[in-house]
C-alpha cells in the first residue's frame, strides 16, 4: 500500500510535475508475468524514476547499505525502501551473490517484475560498463525475458554526492525484451553466461549512446581512488618544506626566469635562476 501511495498520491505527482519525465517503448512492458528489467545505472535517482514510469509494481535489489544507515538521514532512507517493498543485497560476493539471486528468484516466481542494474554499481563517469552475469543466471533460473532498459539524463540530474537535483526532464528507453529461452537448463555454463550477459549490455549501449568500457565499473572506481590518493600524496610530499613544488622543478630545468619579467626563460637562457646561474 505504501508503494502504490507514494506512487500516485505523495512522490508520483510531484516528480511527474517537476521533471516531465518521458518514455520511449512502453509497448514492450508485459502487462502480467515475470521479467527483469535489465538498466545501465547512473545516479541513486534511477531506482525512484524507473518504477514511476512503469505501470505495473517492481521490485530492485537495493544494495544493504539503504538498509542500514545511522542518522536521521539513515533511517528515513531505510524506513523509505522497507515501505516500498525493495529487498537488501550484501554485494560482497560468495555466499552474498547467493542470496541476492534467491531473493530475486522469489520475486520472479510470483509473476512480478523484477529491476536490476547488470554493472553492480552506479557509473563512475557516465560510460557503460561491463556487466556482472548474476542477471542472465537469474534469467535462464526463472526462466524470464529480460528487458532492457536505458535511462537518460539521470546523472545530470542528481550527480553522485548531490543532495539536490537539478530539474532537467529524465527519460527512458525500454527496449525489446530478450528471450534467452532456447538456453533453458545451462544456466551453469560460464560462457553461456557471459554470453549472454554481453548481449544484454550491448542492448543497453544501442539504447542509452553511451560508450561502452569493457571493465567493471567497480575495478574503474578503485582505480580513480587510488589515482586521487596517489595524487593527494604528491601534493602533501611537494608542499613539504625545502622541496620545491613539481611545476617550479619544470621552470628551473627548461631555463629558469627572466631577469626582467620573472617570467620562465628559454631553456638554456640566462635568467636569474637558469642552469648558468645555479651552474655559478
Amino acid at each position: 500500500m505504501f508503494y502504490w501511495v507514494m506512487k500516485t498520491v505523495v512522490l508520483g505527482p510531484i516528480l511527474r510535475l517537476l521533471f516531465r519525465p518521458w518514455a520511449e517503448g512502453a509497448e514492450h512492458i508485459p502487462e502480467t508475468g515475470p521479467a527483469i528489467f535489465a538498466s545501465n545505472h547512473l545516479s541513486f535517482s534511477d531506482s525512484i524514476f524507473l518504477p514511476l514510469l512503469v505501470p505495473r509494481r517492481m521490485t530492485f535489489l537495493a544494495k544493504s547499505d539503504y538498509f542500514t544507515g545511522e542518522g536521521f538521514k539513515g533511517r528515513l532512507t531505510a524506513a523509505f525502501f522497507k515501505g516500498v517493498g525493495q529487498l537488501p543485497v550484501d554485494r560482497s560476493g560468495g555466499r552474498a551473490s547467493q542470496a541476492a539471486l534467491r531473493s530475486g528468484l522469489r520475486v520472479l516466481r510470483r509473476g512480478e517484475l523484477l529491476g536490476l542494474y547488470p554493472e553492480g554499481t552506479r557509473s563512475p563517469d557516465g560510460r557503460l560498463y561491463k556487466g556482472k552475469t548474476g542477471v542472465a543466471r537469474m534469467a535462464l533460473e526463472a526462466g524470464v525475458p529480460v528487458i532492457p532498459v536505458a535511462m537518460i539524463d539521470t546523472d545530470k540530474a542528481q550527480p553522485t554526492g548531490t543532495k539536490i537535483p537539478k530539474l532537467i526532464r529524465i527519460g527512458v528507453r525500454i527496449g525489446e525484451p530478450l528471450d534467452f529461452s532456447r538456453y533453458e537448463g545451462m544456466e551453469g555454463d560460464r560462457f553461456v553466461l557471459r554470453s549472454l550477459t554481453d548481449e544484454i549490455m550491448y542492448a543497453l549501449m544501442e539504447l542509452s549512446g553511451q560508450e561502452y568500457v569493457d571493465m567493471y565499473a567497480t575495478a574503474m572506481k578503485e582505480r580513480i581512488a587510488r589515482e586521487k590518493k596517489n595524487k593527494a600524496k604528491e601534493v602533501a610530499e611537494a608542499a613539504q618544506p625545502g622541496r620545491a613544488v613539481p611545476e617550479l622543478e619544470a621552470v628551473l630545468d627548461a631555463g629558469g626566469l627572466d631577469d626582467a619579467t620573472g617570467r620562465p626563460g628559454p631553456p638554456g637562457g640566462t635568467g636569474t635562476s637558469g642552469p648558468e646561474r645555479r651552474a655559478s
